[in-house]
């Protein structure tokens, strides 16, 4: 493995000296997401392997290239996951580009986002440079932490090479439950729930049906179903993986996808066909929407608003403050001065 990074240094330091932007790429499943591609791809698929799995001290540590799916068996094979249920969006999905999109799945708002769960990358960056940041243990961060900085750059500000993250045990037991309820009640409904000690681990609203997921011990699930009611979903497990790789129906056909960040209590948008996940908070708008019409509704909703999938995408981006912009701009060029990772692909200024 040390000729692959000998041969990915040798590839940045080229293109720095003559200034020529690369594009950083595992399986390429999220291509569809940002401003443009540009730049000589940068194939990190044969760095691949599970470098270190400490199944008891729930740590793994892969290389970047490692096909997702290869994690998640490794994984489930003793009993653990990935937390924050990254999605595939194809079958070549690779465990750095997982880490570098940033994107979480239905968990996310009860166990965390993936940079919660990163203790440590390693990686190159644009001098060529071998770099370490924090480490395989949770209390292991000193000053800033920089591995988590990897987490939804989308490959802009260096070559991830390794990546520690923490896992957690698989649930005892998962039960999903459906409520017929329109969108404003589900909001109501599921928030005031995520207010008590309850176990829930997913909720999503389409269609007129709120779907709650339970995930713990046996008796806890029984508990609350209980005290909840609702009808239990036959096959959960297809509903909730539909919700997480945007199979299900509600995203098929959809000129544009646009992606809502808001409060969770926020009322109906009000601007189209919405699926609500993580209590309300994400809210998937499936249609052609007026870009200052979306952004003004997710600014009202507490939130912003992003082109997920769709043409014309830069004025789909996130609107970021002029103070935003000026850090996110300060942190590129400390990471990469000469500007040739990704340039403009999650922002058209940096």
């Amino acid at each position: 493995m040390p000729d692959f990074i000998e041969q990915f240094q040798d590839t940045i330091r080229g293109a720095q000296a003559r200034k020529a932007p690369l594009r950083i790429r595992g399986g390429g499943t999220k291509d569809f997401y940002g401003v443009r591609l540009a730049g000589e791809v940068l194939d990190t698929r044969p760095y691949a392997g599970i470098v270190d799995y400490e199944p008891t001290e729930l740590v793994l540590t892969a290389r970047a290239g490692t096909p997702l799916s290869e994690v998640e068996s490794a994984l489930a094979g003793r009993g653990q996951m990935l937390p924050f249920e990254p999605p595939h969006f194809g079958p070549s999905a690779t465990f750095g580009g997982s880490i570098a999109a940033g994107f979480s799945g239905p968990r996310r708002a009860y166990a965390g986002a993936a940079r919660d769960f990163v203790l440590g990358v390693r990686m190159v960056n644009s001098r060529g440079e071998d770099l370490r940041f924090g480490g395989r243990v949770m209390k292991n961060v000193a000053g800033y932490d920089l591995s988590r900085l990897m987490a939804g750059s989308f490959g802009t500000l260096g070559l991830i090479l390794e990546i520690s993250v923490k896992v957690l045990p698989r649930p005892e037991v998962e039960r999903t439950l459906v409520f017929e309820m329109d969108e404003a009640r589900a909001i109501d409904a599921v928030n005031r729930w995520a207010g008590q000690p309850l176990p829930l681990s997913g909720s999503c609203h389409v269609g007129g049906k709120l779907h709650v997921r339970l995930s713990g011990a046996g008796l806890a699930v029984d508990a609350a179903q209980r005290k909840l009611g609702g009808a239990s979903l036959a096959d959960d497990a297809a509903f909730w993986h539909s919700v997480r790789e945007q199979t299900h129906g509600f995203f098929s056909g959809a000129p544009a996808l646009w992606r809502f960040s808001v409060k969770s209590t926020s009322a109906p948008l009000g601007v189209g066909a919405t699926l609500f996940e993580w209590n309300g908070a994400l809210r998937w708008v499936a249609g052609s929407i007026e870009p200052a019409r979306a952004h003004e509704a997710a600014a009202k909703a507490g939130g912003h608003a992003t082109l997920f999938r769709g043409t014309d995408k830069s004025a789909g981006i996130q609107r970021l403050t002029p103070a935003l912009l000026v850090v996110h701009k300060k942190l590129k060029h400390a990471f990469d001065p000469e500007g040739i990772f990704g340039p403009g692909r999650i922002h058209p200024d940096f």
